[in-house]
């Protein structure tokens, strides 16, 4: 019988980046064994599940966002076996298991679209994905004029079987990650293929990547701004992203999903990369029939500001919360700066206050109504790493613009878990190799064994506000009611008595309750909140 309590609406789930969480093997990259010994911590900390990133094969053009087999394990990452294993052991500890699924393209060398490129124009190899004559006399313009997110334009010339220049291809981030045509039936059968296989080997949903995207304009007409994308690294070309179309797949993957629960009362999760210019698009994604949760971004691209984080809380909780669903909260994520640095390290000197920030909006985010997501070294209060050398730089776009703007590899350095010097426990073994991304000596400071044993540590923090979250029935999911509060200030209530207040200002102001806090992001003493602080407390009134 299907339960009547809803795990994901309030749950808090941990974001794995695979290559960069912890090494089994000795050869420099994370694995799913790493994965699977970790989770033990994993459980400590007090995460209702973890989000794995991509660890299918591919030749890691983009970090396994071009996938080249959607139904097996890279052997970098293990086998279908230890992913097995890992599945088992993270049901035993009551850890759900998200995978990340990228329906929006995917390898050049998956075997469908090396099957296009020798197939003939028009041929129904070529009709999977975006493939058009180019324009001009000889057709050596491209179809249209717009951009790749990650640079340059957004089509690629195919040499043809009798080797001349051919037609063009779409490819929205690199020329290694082409287009599916969703318009082509065979596409979207082969994804339920593919989301059946992973739900038949026990997994409890998908982070889908760029669930705003699937479908573009079915004229592939030009653009008004077509560098955009490049421009914002967002998915804002209306042409190529947020087509109405998308929504029947989401209801389409929504069926599957009740389906695997009506057999066993267990629900599965579809949780949205949804990239959309409103609260209320944004909306849309998680109707009653479509994705359960979708990735509210505007909390994360909030300027430090009281004003702009009511602003965005409130809306969020006018338009998403209003659907039925709830809100998904976020503050990072493989693709962002690392909130300290975000905040304000090292632009503040080494002044601690980018910390400050980073460990007041935690609590924050916790005390929200909805599900809150949490990036792998975000416990431990892991700054940016921002003077990575250009040699070791490994983000496709950098190798595509010769920028290190927005660059993301700067947030993906692997974790440190022991000791003083690199590879800090991450990686082990004579003949380890030296983690994929140099890890700093500062790193010494944040290791895990580190934060575990000092209680005033971002970890401690953090695994304070989720048993706090987990015990008190006002948290989680539910409303809130804004209080009134200073200029600077944003005090908030969740159900009977828990109040929430931040003090996004730098000079100290009066508590809105008086009292101790249960928790507090940093020092708070009786009646006073700190500037740059989070608390939260019991209001007897």
């Amino acid at each position: 019988m299907l339960s009547k309590y809803h795990w994901w609406r309030d749950a808090v789930i941990y974001q794995v980046y695979v290559r960069s969480f912890l090494d089994s093997t000795g050869d420099g990259v994370g694995d799913l064994a790493g994965v699977r010994a970790g989770l033990p911590y994993l459980k400590k900390l007090g995460v209702d599940g973890i989000w794995l990133s991509p660890f299918y094969p591919s030749p890691q053009h983009d970090h396994g966002y071009d996938v080249a087999d959607y139904c097996d394990v890279d052997p970098l990452f293990g086998d279908l076996a230890e992913f097995d294993l890992l599945v088992a052991a993270a049901r035993r500890l009551g850890i759900k298991v998200l995978l990340d699924i990228v329906p929006n393209h995917c390898s050049s060398e998956h075997r469908w679209f090396e099957e296009a490129l020798v197939a003939e124009p028009g041929s129904k190899a070529r009709a999977r994905f975006h493939f058009a004559d180019g324009r001009g006399a000889d057709g050596s313009e491209p179809p249209n004029n717009w951009h790749a997110m990650f640079g340059g334009p957004a089509w690629s010339r195919v040499t043809e079987a009798d080797g001349q220049a051919g037609q063009w291809y779409l490819h929205m981030f690199t020329p290694e990650q082409p287009d599916w045509n969703w318009r082509n039936p065979e596409v979207g059968a082969e994804f339920d293929r593919v989301l059946r296989f992973w739900l038949d080997r026990g997994v409890d949903g998908f982070r889908i990547d760029v669930a705003a995207g699937l479908f573009k304009h079915p004229e592939l007409p030009d653009s008004d701004d077509p560098e955009a994308d490049a421009r914002t690294r967002d998915s804002v070309n209306p042409l190529a992203w947020n087509q109405p179309e998308v929504h029947a797949v989401w209801r389409q993957w929504r069926s599957i999903c009740e389906e695997y629960t009506a057999r066993d009362g267990q629900e599965r999760l579809l949780v949205g990369e949804v990239s959309v210019p409103t609260a209320r698009e944004h909306a849309l994604y998680v109707r009653s029939d479509e994705l359960h949760q979708a990735f509210f971004f505007d909390l994360l691209s909030a300027p430090w500001e009281a004003d702009a984080f009511r602003k965005v809380i409130s809306e969020a909780m006018q338009d998403i919360a209003g659907t039925g669903s709830t809100v998904t909260w976020v503050l990072n994520n493989h693709d962002q700066v690392r909130t300290v640095t975000r905040y304000g390290e090292p632009a503040t000197g080494g002044s601690g206050l980018g910390a400050a920030r980073a460990r007041a909006a935690a609590l924050l985010m916790l005390a929200l109504p909805g599900a809150a997501y949490i990036y792998q070294g975000e416990e431990l209060g892991l700054p940016e790493v921002v003077d990575l050398p250009d040699d070791v730089l490994t983000d496709p776009i950098f190798r595509r613009t010769g920028s290190r703007a927005r660059i993301r590899d700067g947030c993906r350095v692997p974790l440190p878990w022991s000791g003083q010097a690199s590879p800090f426990g991450f990686t082990s073994g004579a003949e380890s190799a030296k983690p994929w991304l140099p890890q700093p000596e500062y790193f010494a400071e944040y290791a895990t064994d580190r934060a575990l044993a000092d209680t005033r540590s971002f970890w401690h923090l953090y695994r304070d506000g989720l048993q706090l979250r987990a015990g008190l029935p006002q948290l989680g999911e539910g409303s809130l009611r804004w209080l009134d509060s200073p200029p600077g200030v944003l005090a908030f209530e969740r159900g009977d008595g828990v109040v929430c207040a931040v003090n996004f200002g730098t000079a100290a102001t009066a508590a809105p309750v008086s009292g101790t806090p249960l928790l507090s992001s940093g020092p708070c003493p009786a009646g006073v909140l700190p500037g740059s602080t989070a608390a939260w407390w019991i209001n007897d009134r």
